[in-house]
Protein backbone atom coordinates (compact mmCIF):
# COMPACT_ATOMS: atom_id res chain seq x y z
CA UNK A 1 0.00 0.00 0.00
CA UNK A 2 1.21 3.90 -1.04
CA UNK A 3 1.20 6.41 1.70
CA UNK A 4 -1.67 8.06 -0.15
CA UNK A 5 -3.90 4.98 0.31
CA UNK A 6 -2.42 4.56 3.59
CA UNK A 7 -3.86 7.99 4.33
CA UNK A 8 -6.92 7.80 3.17
CA UNK A 9 -7.70 4.46 5.38
CA UNK A 10 -6.27 5.96 7.92
CA UNK A 11 -8.71 8.91 8.10
CA UNK A 12 -11.77 6.66 6.50
CA UNK A 13 -11.36 4.35 9.66
CA UNK A 14 -10.94 7.26 12.08
CA UNK A 15 -14.09 9.30 10.93
CA UNK A 16 -16.20 5.89 10.70
CA UNK A 17 -15.23 5.77 14.07
CA UNK A 18 -14.12 1.69 13.26
CA UNK A 19 -11.99 0.55 15.81
CA UNK A 20 -11.04 -2.41 14.05
CA UNK A 21 -10.42 -0.97 10.67
CA UNK A 22 -7.94 1.80 13.42
CA UNK A 23 -5.96 -1.02 14.48
CA UNK A 24 -5.62 -2.92 11.41
CA UNK A 25 -3.08 -0.37 10.01
CA UNK A 26 -0.80 -1.02 13.62
CA UNK A 27 1.70 -3.59 13.92
CA UNK A 28 1.26 -5.94 17.23
CA UNK A 29 4.44 -4.45 18.44
CA UNK A 30 3.71 -0.73 17.99
CA UNK A 31 5.45 1.81 20.07
CA UNK A 32 3.01 4.93 20.00
CA UNK A 33 3.21 8.16 21.75
CA UNK A 34 0.75 11.02 22.26
CA UNK A 35 0.82 13.57 25.00
CA UNK A 36 -3.32 12.10 25.31
CA UNK A 37 -1.85 8.55 26.65
CA UNK A 38 -0.22 10.60 29.53
CA UNK A 39 -3.77 12.90 30.11
CA UNK A 40 -5.58 9.65 30.18
CA UNK A 41 -3.76 7.85 32.65
CA UNK A 42 -1.75 4.55 30.24
CA UNK A 43 1.44 5.69 31.04
CA UNK A 44 3.32 8.68 32.49
CA UNK A 45 5.63 9.06 29.69
CA UNK A 46 3.19 9.02 27.14
CA UNK A 47 4.31 5.97 25.55
CA UNK A 48 2.50 2.67 24.92
CA UNK A 49 3.57 -0.47 23.91
CA UNK A 50 1.73 -3.26 21.89
CA UNK A 51 -1.70 -3.78 20.25
CA UNK A 52 -3.70 -4.56 23.05
CA UNK A 53 -2.34 -0.96 25.00
CA UNK A 54 -3.35 0.51 21.59
CA UNK A 55 -6.53 -0.64 21.58
CA UNK A 56 -7.65 0.19 24.99
CA UNK A 57 -6.13 3.68 24.35
CA UNK A 58 -8.13 3.98 21.03
CA UNK A 59 -11.17 2.83 23.02
CA UNK A 60 -11.53 5.38 25.85
CA UNK A 61 -10.23 8.30 23.15
CA UNK A 62 -13.21 7.55 21.14
CA UNK A 63 -15.56 7.00 24.27
CA UNK A 64 -14.83 10.66 25.47
CA UNK A 65 -14.85 12.01 21.95
CA UNK A 66 -17.96 11.38 20.49
CA UNK A 67 -17.67 13.76 17.53
CA UNK A 68 -13.87 13.17 16.92
CA UNK A 69 -13.45 13.69 13.38
CA UNK A 70 -9.86 14.47 11.55
CA UNK A 71 -9.53 16.52 8.73
CA UNK A 72 -7.05 15.51 6.68
CA UNK A 73 -4.36 18.67 5.94
CA UNK A 74 -1.28 17.04 4.26
CA UNK A 75 1.17 14.02 3.63
CA UNK A 76 4.62 14.22 3.63
CA UNK A 77 6.69 11.42 2.71
CA UNK A 78 9.96 9.82 3.95
CA UNK A 79 12.49 7.31 3.83
CA UNK A 80 10.73 5.11 6.71
CA UNK A 81 7.27 6.14 6.43
CA UNK A 82 5.25 9.13 6.06
CA UNK A 83 3.51 12.08 8.08
CA UNK A 84 -0.39 13.05 8.43
CA UNK A 85 -1.26 16.64 9.06
CA UNK A 86 -4.78 16.73 10.41
CA UNK A 87 -7.35 19.25 12.24
CA UNK A 88 -9.62 17.46 14.48
CA UNK A 89 -12.72 18.01 15.92
CA UNK A 90 -11.62 20.72 18.58
CA UNK A 91 -9.76 22.63 15.98
CA UNK A 92 -6.67 21.68 16.92
CA UNK A 93 -3.98 20.76 14.42
CA UNK A 94 -2.05 17.76 14.83
CA UNK A 95 0.82 15.55 12.81
CA UNK A 96 1.25 11.81 13.34
CA UNK A 97 4.09 10.42 12.10
CA UNK A 98 4.41 6.47 11.18
CA UNK A 99 7.33 4.51 10.52
CA UNK A 100 6.25 1.27 9.05
CA UNK A 101 7.45 -2.32 8.44
CA UNK A 102 8.12 -4.12 5.63
CA UNK A 103 4.00 -5.06 5.51
CA UNK A 104 3.62 -1.33 5.51
CA UNK A 105 1.61 -1.20 9.08
CA UNK A 106 3.15 1.37 11.63
CA UNK A 107 5.20 -0.12 14.27
CA UNK A 108 6.63 3.64 15.49
CA UNK A 109 4.11 6.48 15.60
CA UNK A 110 4.57 9.81 17.11
CA UNK A 111 1.41 12.31 17.02
CA UNK A 112 1.96 15.41 18.29
CA UNK A 113 -0.05 19.12 18.40
CA UNK A 114 0.11 22.62 17.50
CA UNK A 115 0.71 24.92 20.53
CA UNK A 116 -0.05 27.81 19.29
Amino acid sequence: MNDAEFARRYFAAWNARDLDAILALYADDIEFSSPYIAALGFSADGVIHGKAMLRAYIEKALERAPTLTLKPEGLCVGARGHTLIYTNHRGERAAETHELDFNGLVVRADATYETS
